[in-house]
């Protein structure tokens, strides 16, 4: 049994989003250790005050919502369907970057006309009796249907939806859509301005305990720190050439006329040793954008530089980071 902690993390227990969020955590240098792989709590040895626990999706909003679990990562869908309207839960961090999908209407094939709102309006509103949706998002669903006076009957699913059409129990069905694959087998088709809610993994946290307990407050500031420490850094990468030069001032004038190597505010420039009577030559160290990187390589050579070298980066720190500014300015 592990030892009961003042602060807990909630995690998906399964799927897409349980392997997601232990490889983001883990890539982020927050690394969550289960002694037993069947275990639902787990130690995370970066922030040893936090304990973790695994629950399933919708059960994370609903524990964090209530209070009795301080921070959650889990989709954005679920977090809209199940956080209530009194406010209790704070969307900390809304784009980690992983389990993307889109909660999306989707009818049969052999619907031909029906292909956006308007034709379901329209097919819906010739039925004799309310069109019938399956769906495991009843609050997201009604809603969007209601948004476009939609007349429904909203069927309750457990398990698959996409066979509830062919099966004869619902018309049409509102379900998550990550790359289409899944829909089509089933020979449905989603509407292309069906997309109900978008949706990825997000941080969450109850926000009486970020108002009432400074400990967990203070939780809040070094997730943020490390999550986006982390994001910022994947997108870039050290690269550190070698520059001949008569100082460091000339030096710094030739990368500032080129765009992609200025750095963060600006390039770390040092003296290299070199034997005596050999020219003058500097290291020269940047930040760069990853998706950049052959435009910084190629103006790195233009004016002279020479053994680059690319290195990834684990995190760029901000001074305080942005979300955790923007989470304190909800608190008030």
């Amino acid at each position: 049994m592990l030892p009961q902690r003042s602060i807990r993390l909630s995690l998906p227990s399964k799927g897409r989003l349980e392997s997601g969020a232990l490889d983001f955590l883990s890539a982020a240098g927050l690394r969550v250790i289960k002694s037993n792989p069947r275990q639902y709590q787990a130690e995370l040895p970066a922030l040893p005050e936090m304990g973790v626990i695994f629950q399933r999706p919708g059960d994370i909003v609903v524990s964090v919502r209530q209070g009795s679990i301080d921070f959650g990562i889990t989709g954005l869908d679920m977090i809209e369907e199940k956080r209530g309207g009194n406010g209790d839960i704070l969307i900390l961090h809304d784009s980690l970057g992983f389990g993307s999908c889109a909660l999306t209407l989707a009818v049969p094939e052999i619907w031909k006309t029906v292909t956006d709102i308007e034709s379901l309006k329209a097919y819906a509103a010739a039925l004799t009796s309310p069109l019938r949706v399956a769906t495991k998002f009843p609050v997201l669903t009604k809603r969007f249907l209601d948004k476009n006076n939609i007349a429904h009957t909203l069927i309750a699913a457990e398990g698959t939806l996409e066979t509830a059409p062919t099966i004869g129990y619902a018309d049409i069905i509102s379900d998550l859509v990550s790359s289409g694959q899944t829909l089509l087998d089933n020979r449905l088709r989603p509407l292309t301005d069906g997309v109900i809610q978008p949706s990825q993994a997000v941080l969450i946290a109850n926000r009486n305990a970020l108002k009432t307990r400074p400990e967990v407050l203070e939780m809040a500031r070094r997730l943020l720190e490390y999550l986006e420490a982390h994001m910022r850094a994947k997108e870039n990468v050290l690269v550190i050439a070698n520059m001949r030069g008569d100082n460091a001032e000339m030096i710094a004038e030739k990368i500032f006329t080129q765009t992609n190597v200025g750095g963060l505010q600006g390039p770390t420039i040092s003296p290299i040793g070199v034997r005596h009577g050999m020219p003058n030559w500097y290291s020269v160290t940047v930040v760069v954008r990853r998706d950049h990187l052959p435009q910084a390589v190629s103006e790195l050579r233009l004016i002279g530089g020479s053994g680059i070298i690319v290195s990834p980066i684990t995190y760029i720190f901000e001074e305080e980071p942005p979300r955790y500014s923007a989470m304190l300015k909800a608190l008030e």
